[in-house]
């Protein structure tokens, strides 16, 4: 089976096993389900699962990306001078969509921002976050990038803990506010 990033046939495999996941996840924690519940679920061999992944971290932290790529994009959702007090509708959005499989995201998202699904989030939502601050010709653009990346995973995965009590929406403004003063802080 050809595993090329374009291939349909790849894709639809990935998407069954991903799609497994989700619904053994939906009836235990990650740490008790096993790639044979997942293979079977999907109707496909064991063999074709590690042609696609290494184990079943990597199957859920691909089946979590889509919540990665939401965050960075909910984050983002603003053009113009952001208002600290009206953070964007997608981050809300983002927020309020976690709820169905925060199991899995806190099995991925260790507290203080931990863990594959952290190591990814920061990745990516500091490239995002770097790209466009150099791209607008803001000061300190891999500083001020690293700050709100680690600051947005951690407090992401505190709250997912329960370390930060807050609804949604509570969530969601308080941490808007500290990455807007963290945009606009006066760097030397």
């Amino acid at each position: 089976m050809s595993t090329a990033p374009g291939d349909p046939r790849a894709a639809r495999t990935r998407a069954r096993l991903r799609g497994a996941l989700w619904e053994e996840c939906a009836l235990r924690p990650l740490t008790e389900v096993s790639v044979a519940s997942v293979v079977r679920r999907a109707g496909v061999g064991r063999a074709t699962f590690y042609v696609h992944y290494a184990d079943l971290e990597a199957l859920a932290v691909d089946a979590c990306a889509d919540v990665v790529r939401d965050a960075v994009d909910a984050l983002h959702a603003w053009r113009g001078t952001p208002d600290p007090a009206a953070p964007p509708p997608a981050l809300l959005a983002f927020f309020d969509g976690l709820a169905p499989h925060a199991g899995l995201y806190r099995e991925l998202l260790r507290p203080g921002g931990g863990g594959p699904l952290g190591l990814v989030l920061h990745q990516d939502l500091r490239a995002r976050s770097h790209a466009e601050r150099t791209l607008a010709g803001a000061p300190e653009p891999g500083l001020v990038a690293s700050a709100v990346a680690a600051t947005f995973t951690g407090v992401l995965a505190d709250w997912l803990h329960g370390l930060i009590p807050a609804a949604p929406a509570e969530i969601t403004h308080r941490v808007w506010r500290l990455l807007v003063t963290l945009h606009r802080t006066p760097l030397p």
